[in-house]
This record gives structure tokens, sequence and C-alpha cells, in this order.
């Protein structure tokens, strides 16, 4: 019976990166071995154990054979005779497929560090394209780590795409692929790896994106990419990143259809299709009158959650970043619209409701807060 640390934890060591989690594959033990040393099970598809101390999770060495489609569709075969290098085998990318043993030696079958000096993404097995998500995850990785699709790794991807493979992949692990790879700080290059299979196509066919060579090829895409670039600087939110992804889709309902399709959390559903309806009155707040402010201000539920509108004007400034006189202006939309909200929030709606007795209070308050942005938007 022998220990070994596996995958992500070993590579990132190798990167001289923080390593968070640490798994490991147990070769040449049962799983009634695992138990008697004090390990608890917790594996439903394939034997998984709890370290008695550390809680570290130990997998017993396993092989997978595919037997029919979708992610689950998969026989496990788990048991003493498999080797760590079989176990290994199954592993998406040479770069993921190293271990190191108990007496902390490298165990490195596929030439994994090789392509880590490499910055080189490349898969282990003909085997990488019995599970189409493995597409989405080396696109994550490249944005992750910056590093180059092997031509032969993008070559098999594109062959999954046009063979249908691809079509199997189930929204829920698409979008936990797809939303890391927007909260990196190279999300730009995920982009286009996607784009170079052919699948970025066939997942966000409502926006208009094009690329060449992996490449922006549209201003669609050259606008994606900068706006991609900012808000990793200034730490944006993912609903906020999401939110620029659809920004150039056709409308509201578009940006929909893409969020029920991936299974987006509502709050990044709801930012993008608040971006298609309120988007371009917010940008033009500055030179709007205080009615309009209103509008968007309401359009936004900024009393109820002002938090969205902070999210909105976050997402204006990441996409418009950059144009003339869009960050020198000394009234921007960030300003003029939260001036607009204070001022109007300022307004005493209960003391209309007295005064009103019950006859137009909704005209009435929103006459009174058209009054208070106006006077804090020269007269206007």
């Amino acid at each position: 019976m022998k220990t070994y640390a596996v995958g992500g934890a070993v590579r990132d060591e190798l990167l001289g990166l923080p390593v968070a989690d640490r798994d490991f594959v147990v070769v040449g033990a049962t799983p009634e071995q695992m138990i008697a040393l004090g390990f608890k099970p917790v594996g439903r598809d394939f034997p998984v154990f709890l370290h008695p101390e550390t809680h570290e999770e130990h997998a017993l060495a396993r092989t997978e054979r595919k037997v029919g489609r979708g992610y689950k569709g998969f026989t496990v075969y788990a048991a003493p005779d498999v080797t760590l290098e079989q176990d290994l085998e199954r592993r998406d990318l040479t770069i993921n497929a190293m271990a190191r043993d108990e007496r902390g030696a490298l165990v490195d079958p596929f030439g994994g560090a090789r392509d880590l000096e490499r910055r080189l993404l490349r898969h282990v097995s003909p085997a990488f394209v019995e599970d189409p998500v493995r597409i989405l995850r080396v696109a994550r990785f490249a944005a992750r780590f910056g590093f180059s699709v092997a031509p032969e790794t993008l070559a098999l991807m594109r062959r999954m795409v046009e063979n249908g493979e691809a079509d199997a992949l189930v929204p829920e692990r698409v979008w936990q692929e797809f939303s890391k790879g927007l909260m990196e700080r190279g999300a730009r290059a995920m982009f286009g790896v996607l784009a170079r299979c052919g699948l970025l196509a066939r997942l966000l066919p409502e926006v208009p994106l094009a690329y060449r060579d992996g490449e922006p090829a549209n201003d669609a895409s050259r606008i994606l990419v900068r706006a991609l670039d900012r808000s990793a600087a200034g730490g944006a939110s993912l609903a906020e990143r999401y939110a620029l992804v659809l920004a150039d889709a056709r409308d509201a309902d578009a940006a929909t259809a893409v969020s029920e399709r991936l299974r987006a959390p509502t709050e990044c559903r709801d930012l993008a299709v608040l971006w298609h309806r309120q988007g371009r009155a917010a940008i033009e707040a500055p030179a709007a009158d205080a009615a309009a402010r209103l509008a968007t201000l309401e359009g936004a539920d900024a009393f109820r959650r002002p938090e969205r509108l902070a999210a909105l004007l976050r997402v204006c400034e990441f996409r418009r970043f950059g144009e003339r006189g869009w960050v020198e202006s000394p009234y921007p939309p960030r300003v003029a619209l939260h001036a607009a909200l204070a001022a109007a929030s300022g307004v005493d709606a209960a003391d209309i409701a007295r005064r009103a007795a019950g006859r137009d209070i909704a005209e009435r308050l929103r006459r009174a807060r058209v009054d208070a942005i106006r006077s804090v938007n020269g007269g206007r």
C-alpha cells in the first residue's frame, strides 16, 4: 500500500504557487483496509476516503472506461492491482498527471514537468475525448496560467466539436468551468481557445464575437478583451464580468436565453439583462435631464437595491474605460447617478404620503424626486 500526492497540488508546487488543497491516490489498498485504518468513506461513484486527522481526500487508484454518453457514462474500476501510472493516464492534461511519493520523489510518466517548463497544455491520452468538459478545462487553464495549447490537443478539441461530442455537455458543468475561467486574470485567453476549437460559437451564438487564430477579429471581441482585462485588474465580481460578456448580445431577451441555457445564477442573469435595459441610459446620464436620471434609477431598482446600480455602473466603466473623455470627465455616470440617487433618496416619502391624503402619492413623490435631482443637476 503506497500513497501519492497527485494532480493540482503537484503542479502548483512545481510552479511555485501556493497549494491550498492536496489530493492523494492510494495504490494497493482495498476499501476495507482504508476503513480499518480510520479513513472515512465519502465517495459515491468511486472509493474516496477522508484522512482521520487531516481530512484530506484519499482516492483508491482507479481506471475509467467510457460506456455511455454524458459525464456519468463511465465504468470505474478501483482495485489493488491498478497502478499509479494507470490512474494518472485517465487524467486530462500532462501537467495534472504528476505525483509525488511519500519521500517527495516526482513521478511523471507523461512529461508534465517538461510541459510546465514549455508552458504547454497537452492531453495525456486519446481518452481525452471521452469527457467534452475537458475542452472547457483546457480553455480555463489557458486563462489561469497563460499557457498555449499543444497543436495536437487543439486539433483533438476541434474534432470533438465537429463530431458532436461537445453536444453532450451538461449546462451545470459548462457553467462551472466557464465561470471559473471568467474569474481568472487572463480570462481573455479562454475565449481565444474556445474560438479556435469552434466551441465559442456554440456556447454563445447570441453574442457576435469573432476570432482569427485566437485573436479578436471584430469590434465586439476587441471591446470584450479590453473590458475583461480592466475588470480583472479592478477586482470585478463574477456577475459584472458575465454582463460584460453578454454586453453585445442582441437584446435583453438574448441575454436571458444565454443565461437560461448556461444555468447562470440569478445575479449574473439579472445584471446582464439590466445592462441591456439601462446601460445606455446610465452611460448618457451626465447629459440627461432630471426626469431621465430618475427613470434610470427606477429602472435599476436603485432605491431598494443600490448595489445593483453600483454594479451596473462598474460594468459601464469596465466596458467604456479608455474612451476619449471617459476617464478624464469630472462628471462621469458614476458621479452623476450617485448624486441623483442621494438627492432623490432625501425626499421624505412619508411626509408626501401624509400631505397627499391618498391622492396621487406616486406622482407627487416622482415630481419631488425630479425636483431634488434637478437641484444637483444644474437646473435640468
